[in-house]
């Protein structure tokens, strides 16, 4: 029986060490992933912080766009009694 592994290549080799703490569930937790996904705590980690943070970067940026909109003027607002009633006669 044989077992082929193909990892494609990475856009960027460059990597960087970081330090991170973790209380001890969580620590177990990751190091049964480990043992399951065949991976490494580092590249479980680093694939939990790109998901984490390509998750977040979308939302803030729509808020700092929407903030940049009303900055200059081109937001439309509604007063809240408006949008009470509206949402009221539904």
């Amino acid at each position: 029986m044989y077992t082929i592994n193909y990892m494609p290549p990475q856009e960027n080799l460059m990597t960087h060490s970081v330090s991170v703490r973790l209380d001890d569930k969580t620590l177990n937790l990751l190091d049964k992933m480990t043992h399951i996904e065949d991976r490494s705590r580092s590249w479980l980690m680093a694939q939990a912080i790109k998901d984490y943070v390509a998750n977040q970067m979308w939302q803030i940026e729509a808020i700092a766009q929407a903030v940049n909109k009303m900055d200059e003027g081109e937001s439309k607002f509604v007063d809240h009694k408006q949008v009470e009633a509206w949402i009221d006669s539904w």
